[in-house]
């Protein structure tokens, strides 16, 4: 029989709410947390807006041995992790160390730290190089400082496959409590706002150039031009559904089904992948498109990604067959983080009964999707479907749905 696998624990860190209370009263809400960036002064840059964690102190929650070594990403998973953790009811001491494991996904790893140190290279010279630099900027960093921090020994890893990577890595915690290890922290969490990490993000010829905080990120709409970055995201605490009811856990919600696939090389004839990873989450979960309440959309912001994805929801659930919501245009596409922060917002929706809105966009209706706009939307939500994609061509899906 296959194990049930549950989210017992959520930790969140948003551009639009810090902690899982202030990011969900925002978010039903649509509270926008998109502004000019203010990590590094942005003026000389084409693209000047970015979705940045609000109130994050990390003096305040943080030891202060931990700060010289950690990247800013990686204090802000440090939290998330221990807020899911407190939220599961889980004290790491009082487990085993090796029933606990720990999977993030990673885009970039520690860029803000790196760029601090490559600027002591040039500047100062080779001996001012911190030695934490050795892992700071590593794209496991997370997954290590998590692992250290809490005493989690079990099976551990990364992924790094850009957004859809935050799927993948909660694909695969679910992979290791199905082999027996009891307790997954998973998810992600990202963050490359400094003109290191911005230029390599413009690099992609995606991002957004336009200076107003609510018309630069337009998924779905005719004047969609880029998309907006963003910081932060969410670390899920994952277990077996036998485990979460002996301790008489909260339990959110099953991660059901999942699938991924690879895009043909551009200019082939062949489709794009993204309607095939839909169909193996639903065939993973057992369940059939009509069983799906609401898809949370990658949303690109770009016309011909967002023209393939709306093409293949269509092709799964018709032509406005299902609504569909893209709560990131309140945050900026937090590259890893984004789609962990997707599935929690999911299991939120299911807890409360309502579909979080996609906000600022004028939807072009040749898109034919049924887009949840501006304000929440009162539904039974018992199933949700959250898709992710990566540059290169990385498609991720997977299947949320409540637990009786």
């Amino acid at each position: 029989m296959t194990t049930t696998v549950v989210v017992t624990g959520l930790g969140i860190a948003a551009p639009n709410g810090l902690g899982t209370q202030d990011y969900w009263a925002a978010t039903r809400t649509g509270k926008n947390g998109i502004g000019r960036v203010t990590r590094f002064d942005p003026s000389s840059y084409p693209s000047t807006l970015a979705g940045e964690v609000p109130g994050f102190v990390a003096a305040d929650v943080l030891p202060s041995r931990l700060l010289p070594q950690t990247d800013h990403m990686t204090r802000m998973a440090l939290v998330a992790a221990e807020w899911a953790l407190a939220d599961a009811g889980i004290d790491p001491e009082e487990l085993p160390e090796y029933d606990m494991g720990v999977v993030t996904a990673s885009s970039s790893g520690g860029f803000e730290f790196g760029q601090g140190e490559l600027e002591k290279l040039w500047s100062q010279g080779s001996q001012y190089v911190s030695a934490y630099q050795s892992f700071a900027w590593f794209y496991a960093v997370n997954s290590g400082q998590i692992s250290i921090r809490n005493g989690l020994k079990g099976p551990s890893g990364v992924i790094v496959s850009d957004e859809a990577g935050g799927l993948d890595a909660v694909a695969h915690g679910r992979r290791l409590i199905r082999k027996g290890t009891p307790m997954i922290v998973s998810g992600g969490v990202d963050a490359s706002i400094c003109p290191w990490g911005w230029v390599a993000q413009m690099a992609g010829d995606r991002l957004s150039t336009s200076d107003e905080p609510t018309r630069a990120y337009l998924p779905f709409d005719a004047d969609a031009a880029g998309y907006v970055p963003g910081e932060g995201g969410a670390i899920l605490i994952m277990e077996s559904a036998e485990s979460a009811c002996e301790r008489g856990a909260k339990i959110y919600g099953e991660i059901a089904g999942y699938g991924s696939t690879f895009d043909p090389r551009p200019g082939s004839d062949r489709e794009p992948a993204l309607r095939k990873a839909i169909e193996l989450a639903l065939a993973d979960a057992g369940t059939a498109p009509e069983d799906v309440d609401v898809v949370f959309a990658d949303a690109a912001g770009v016309p011909e990604l967002d023209r393939v994805e709306a093409d293949a929801i269509s092709a799964v659930f018709g032509v406005r067959g299902v609504p569909v919501t893209a709560p990131k245009t309140m945050t900026g596409r937090l590259y890893s983080g984004a789609a962990p922060l997707d599935v929690a917002t999911a299991l939120l929706a299911i807890e409360e009964g309502l579909i979080p809105p996609t906000v600022h966009i004028n939807p072009d209706e040749e898109y034919g999707l049924d887009l949840v706009l501006n304000q929440s939307r009162t539904a039974q939500v018992r199933t949700a479907l959250v898709l992710a994609r990566g540059y290169g061509g990385f498609n991720s899906a997977v299947v949320v749905r409540a637990v009786d």
